[in-house]
């Protein structure tokens, strides 16, 4: 099984992290759900994504999208 961080770098190393949409678990927010923008990564760390603004620990990834298309889901 591969990992978020095996796709998040396959993804970034081939075509880019433009047009990925990582959807996080965010509480507060509606249906306590935030949209992570492939731009906004810094750098895809052992143990989170570092974004501008935020540090996202890979266990509240829930779904990872590139062009639209569905690529990595959490089951």
């Amino acid at each position: 099984m591969k990992t978020i961080r095996d796709v998040l770098n396959k993804i970034k190393w081939t075509s880019g992290l433009n047009g990925v949409e990582i959807i996080i678990i965010h509480r507060g927010n509606p249906n306590n759900m935030k949209i992570i923008k492939g731009e906004e990564i810094i750098d895809i760390a052992p143990r989170a994504i570092i974004c501008e603004n935020a540090i996202i620990p890979y266990h509240r990834v829930i779904c990872i999208k590139k062009d639209g298309l569905e690529v990595w889901r959490k089951k």
